[in-house]
């Protein structure tokens, strides 16, 4: 079952696609039914198909499907890694610390966008790409569950876009922390969520999903992948994430990156230039995955951001005899 949230006439409701129409399930938003679990989801959506008038896809706006307490995004593709290692430094060795666990960063939950929404980058960037991915929502609280108990926790796929300002992100992360302001203004999640009983049948025996996945610019295929080509599985990465921590109903998990073009930043790796270019303004990018459906976004600048005040720089231990002087002066 495709589940989406949609505005029509001033007014925003969850639905369920079904043969290129959009039934209205009343009274609920799509978190509500992940909350409410996997079989209530599907006993509504299929209830909502027999009674509710659909409307034409074309008629209404598609909005992100749902909106996530957190967003966690991982980096599950080797050659995705081996691509953007070899972008910084000129060798595609990768770390041996990836392949010890499926690393992950928090992004923001507050910047999300939808099919068809402009993406404004950062004025200050110039060096702008997009990222093609998968992301897994959640279905119901846990705390350092097994791989096997995650698998009751996988409610549905979505696909992600995870916007990149390369310039930005290569500054901020050059003191061991981020990525931050490089990543954080924009994420697409869409067109719809798709029910994980809905895409079992490309499951594999190893438990990862054959699915093909591909990007597009301006209606060329700069991108192509088999999800199935990650080196953990969802429920690896939910366990992973629950690790001493907790997840929650409508967490969203990012696979990371696909390879073999999945981002610019890759390819700008193995071929030594910038080719393709980074985006501009105008671009319009596709990703588009089998099973899920296709979200495009066109490439936009925001208003230039309000300047901060340059570093304090003083000398802590000066300040800090300094103080001590003064408290032990009767």
């Amino acid at each position: 079952m495709k589940l989406a949230t949609f505005a029509h006439d001033g007014t925003t409701s969850a639905g369920v696609i079904a043969e290129d129409r959009i039934h209205a399930i009343p009274g609920v938003t799509v978190l509500s039914l992940v909350e409410r679990g996997l079989p209530a989801a599907l006993e509504a959506g299929e209830k909502a198909i027999r009674t509710s008038e659909p409307l034409a896809l074309g008629e209404v706006k598609l909005l992100p499907p749902l909106s996530p307490p957190s967003m966690r995004d991982f980096v599950a593709f080797e050659e995705h890694v081996e691509g953007v290692v070899r972008a910084i430094n000129g060798t595609d060795i990768v770390v041996p610390e990836w392949y010890d666990a499926p690393t992950f960063y928090f992004t923001n939950p507050h910047t999300l966008l939808g099919h068809g929404d402009p993406v404004e980058f950062p004025s200050a960037s110039n060096v702008r790409d997009f990222e093609l991915e998968v992301a897994v929502v959640v279905s119901g609280a846990g705390r350092s569950l097994s791989v096997e108990q995650a698998r009751n926790h996988v409610f549905g796929y979505t696909i992600l876009n995870d916007w990149s300002a390369r310039d930005l992100q290569s500054r901020e992360m050059k003191v061991s922390l981020g990525p931050a302001k490089g990543k954080d203004f924009a994420n697409s999640l869409g067109p719809c969520l798709v029910t994980a009983d809905e895409l079992e049948r490309f499951r594999d025996d190893a438990g990862f999903l054959d699915l093909w996945c591909s990007a597009e610019v301006n209606g060329v295929e700069v991108g192509n992948d088999l999800l199935s080509n990650m080196g953990w599985t969802f429920e690896s990465m939910i366990a992973y994430a629950s690790r001493d921590a907790a997840v929650d109903s409508g967490d969203v998990l990012g696979s990371g990156t696909t390879g073999h073009g999945g981002c610019l930043a890759e390819l700008w790796g193995r071929r030594g230039e910038q080719d393709p270019p980074p985006l501009q303004e105008g671009d319009v990018v596709t990703l588009t995955v089998e099973g899920i459906g296709s979200l495009t976004n066109v490439v936009a600048t925001a208003s230039p951001a309000p300047e901060l005040p340059a570093v304090r720089r003083r000398s802590a231990a000066d300040t800090r005899a300094q103080h001590l002087a003064q408290r032990a002066t009767p």
